[in-house]
């Protein structure tokens, strides 16, 4: 086939989480070679006609849609599979109404509550002066990537001047209640007739010191030299035995997400689990980072698929009837 890959094209001041978009289409492009197909690269922008007038041109037979934002906007991600809906062409990855949903972190724990999944508050900025006392953190509404995530977000009531918290943009910003206790995120791929979960990891917060709020944040993410970056660890050694009732918990709420949300393709969900044994969605990730390294890509190798396998199933996925 003739297989277009469309990507968010990264701004000339493009920080590493951004820039990560180079080698996923890297290794996109290598996979559909090894599979046989021709591709072609897209950067996408807001420009959006001169990406219809690119797809016109090249009449491709599928687009593998990467786009993880638009000119580092999270909130306008759907713009690329609506786009692709109107001009009747097959895509992989969330379809429009999924990806709208799941770009905003609120909007999903309101449609994941509605099915009986556990997630935690979200509170306005304006209602923080009505916080209970106890350990929160303030997230932005729509980035990905945990940009504009680190733990200067972790506040405590008593204790914080909320002055700056109150005055967020409340379409920008929510708060919900920081979570001590453990990390995990749990990868699918479509299956022929449901999603297989390729893997549950657990992320391990190594010598953190007791005042330093134990999170996946931007640092821990993407800046290699940190502290964060070099003491958190991904594990898969929760739920060796298959019988572990914590793995197949966590496996159970992410198909359960996958079905409430309509997913397609491939996904990640993050939970935390509280002290008491609850566990909370924190969040959903449609077409999540798979760069090698990443623990999308580490979850396919786990479950002992190539990454080529698992770009052939994304295939298929999309061009299902």
């Amino acid at each position: 086939m003739k297989i277009v890959i469309a990507y968010n094209k990264p701004g000339s001041d493009a920080l590493e989480d951004e820039l990560d978009i180079l080698h996923e289409v890297k290794l996109i492009s290598d996979c559909l070679t090894d599979l046989g197909h021709e591709s072609l690269e897209l950067p996408v922008t807001l420009d959006l006609a001169s990406a219809v007038q690119f797809l016109k041109i090249e009449s491709p037979d599928l687009v593998f849609n990467l786009t993880e934002s638009l000119e580092n906007y999270g909130a306008v991600v759907y713009f690329v599979p609506a786009l692709l809906d109107v001009l009747r062409i097959p895509y992989t990855g969330n379809p429009t109404i999924p990806m709208f949903i799941t770009a905003s972190k609120v909007l999903t724990k309101k449609h994941l509550a509605s099915e009986g999944i556990l997630t935690t508050d979200s509170i306005k900025p304006s209602e923080a002066r009505k916080l209970p006392p106890g350990k929160f953190i303030v997230k932005p509404i729509w980035e990905e990537g945990s940009l504009g995530l680190d733990e200067k977000n972790v506040f405590t009531i008593p204790g914080t001047d909320l002055s700056e918290i109150i005055n967020l943009p409340e379409d920008l910003y929510f708060i919900e209640p920081f979570i001590e206790g453990r990390e995990f995120n749990v990868s699918m791929l479509a299956g022929s007739k449901k999603p297989q979960v390729l893997a549950v990891a657990e992320i391990l917060f190594i010598d953190f010191p007791d005042e330093k709020p134990k999170m996946l944040g931007y640092k821990a993410k993407w800046k290699e030299d940190s502290f964060e970056y070099v003491n958190t660890i991904r594990t898969y050694d929760l739920g060796l035995n298959t019988g572990n009732s914590l793995k197949k918990a966590l496996a159970e709420i992410s198909v359960k997400c996958w079905d409430t949300l309509g997913l397609r393709g491939y996904a990640r969900v993050d939970f935390r689990m509280n002290n008491q044994g609850n566990l909370f969605v924190l969040e959903v990730n449609s077409n999540p980072c798979i760069t090698p390294g990443s623990g999308y890509y580490a979850a396919c190798e786990q479950a002992g698929i190539t990454f080529t396998q698992a770009v052939d199933r994304i295939i298929k996925d999309a061009l299902k009837k």
